[in-house]
């Protein structure tokens, strides 16, 4: 089966979000969607969850799955604000768990913060799967990036979060904690086993050199001839030589100290204050 699939790119944070419709009917499945955030100000916005939520209402379709394919470093998740206002269940990695408290740590977030998964409506494990009206979808358990990411096969397609970036970009970072290339490398084998037909939907585009237009689209056919990171048979040990000088190089994404402590907690802001108010925490030279 081969589901419908919009995009939504936020050019402001290079995220694209994706409805994945059932073409045998009106569920749908809400994957990595964004609430924008002006850090300077400390505001947010709801203009990019607004205008899935539009689409959604345009074609009267039923929401049963808002997914995350991991903890975003780089932007804040609106899975909750969408999931009031027209429902479906919030699911992640089962290895969020692991990510709570590596960062519940970083955050000195203290027993008062959970970190058993339960903020979140399902936790998936590798092999689980998951049901958009009468199409089926796999998940595959494919960290590297993070402990807790997923590649969500639905019917030809794979939404395989920061895992994979289009060919002439390459991979994902994997310096953060928890992360590792040599996993990574592992990872993007077993989503490269997948037919070669099969679609592969991104989670980022940031217009590699040379190409004028964002996209986010191809197939494993053209990741694995023409990938600039591991593509064309490159050896696990020239990736991570590569991959690990190259993370070496990078500075932290601009939006992490908000997106780990807002997408922790599934979207979800820390308790207010006794006045009602929501505040960040900044750990110094902890990241």
């Amino acid at each position: 089966m081969s589901p419908e699939v919009f995009a939504f790119f936020d050019e402001a944070t290079n995220t694209i979000s994706y409805v994945v419709k059932d073409p045998a009917g009106v569920s749908c499945a809400v994957i990595d969607s964004v609430l924008d955030f002006d850090y300077a100000s400390g505001r947010t916005d709801t203009r990019s969850a607004d205008a899935i939520i539009a689409f959604i209402r345009q074609h009267d379709l039923k929401v049963e799955w808002l997914l995350e394919s991991h903890v975003h470093a780089d932007h804040l998740s609106a899975a909750p604000y969408i999931q009031d206002a027209v429902g479906g269940k919030i699911g992640i990695g089962d290895n969020i768990r692991v990510v709570q408290d590596t960062f519940g740590k970083v955050f000195n977030e203290g027993t008062e913060f959970q970190r058993d998964g339960s903020q979140f409506d399902r936790l998936f494990v590798d092999g689980d799967s998951l049901h958009i009206g009468q199409m089926r979808g796999d998940v595959m358990h494919t960290p590297g990036h993070t402990p807790a990411c997923l590649t969500y096969v639905i019917g030809d397609a794979a939404f395989v979060g920061d895992t994979l970036f289009m060919p002439d970009f390459g991979t994902a970072r994997c310096d953060f904690p928890g992360g590792s290339s040599e996993t990574l490398y592992n990872s993007i084998q077993k989503i490269l086993s997948l037919p070669d037909e099969t679609r592969i939907f991104v989670g980022h585009d940031y217009k590699a050199p040379g190409r004028d237009d964002y996209a986010w689209e191809t197939t494993v056919g053209a990741q694995k001839a023409a990938n600039v990171h591991v593509g064309a048979g490159t050896s696990k040990d020239a990736f991570v030589s590569m991959r690990d000088s190259r993370d070496a190089t990078l500075a932290m994404p601009r939006l992490i100290i908000p997106s780990l402590q807002i997408n922790m907690r599934a979207g979800q802001m820390p308790e207010p204050d006794e006045k009602g108010d929501v505040f960040l925490k900044v750990p110094i030279n902890k990241l």
